[in-house]
């Protein structure tokens, strides 16, 4: 098994989050019993803002067992496409083109993705695989 991971979990966290960090953290490691998890370098670029230099992201990425995955052409394309429709028939920049490159590439390359932000995914990634630690 294949878990793709968003942001959101990865800074409930870093951040040790009250709420939410600890679910996330028993998330990863139940994902990497069950297989491999892996963040594409939107993700990564999104988490390296939280430390002082992207070594000590390295690090951070390594210590959890998560691997580094790019966003591959196809991918890039389907964001593209989809955050096109988006734009055409929501009207709204609630969402950026990140999101969509973060979930094209867990559809393509991953069999789940692992994220709290899960209303937004079921409208334009409905054969994403959707797991919320926090439900």
């Amino acid at each position: 098994m294949i878990t793709a991971v968003n942001s959101s979990v990865l800074i409930d966290i870093f951040a040790a989050d009250k709420r939410y960090g600890a679910q996330s953290s028993e998330a990863i490691r139940k994902g990497i019993k069950e297989g491999n998890i892996i963040a594409c370098s939107v993700v990564w670029a999104e988490i390296c803002g939280a430390f002082d230099n992207s070594n000590l992201t390295k690090d951070a990425f390594d210590k959890l067992g998560i691997t580094f995955s790019f966003v591959d052409e196809f991918s890039a394309m389907l964001a593209g496409t989809l955050f096109a429709r988006y734009k055409r028939f929501e009207g709204s920049r609630s969402r950026m083109v990140p999101d969509f490159l973060i979930e094209s590439h867990a559809l393509t390359n991953a069999d789940q993705l692992l994220t709290r932000d899960r209303g937004f995914y079921r409208q334009y990634f409905i054969d994403l695989e959707i797991w919320d630690p926090s439900v």
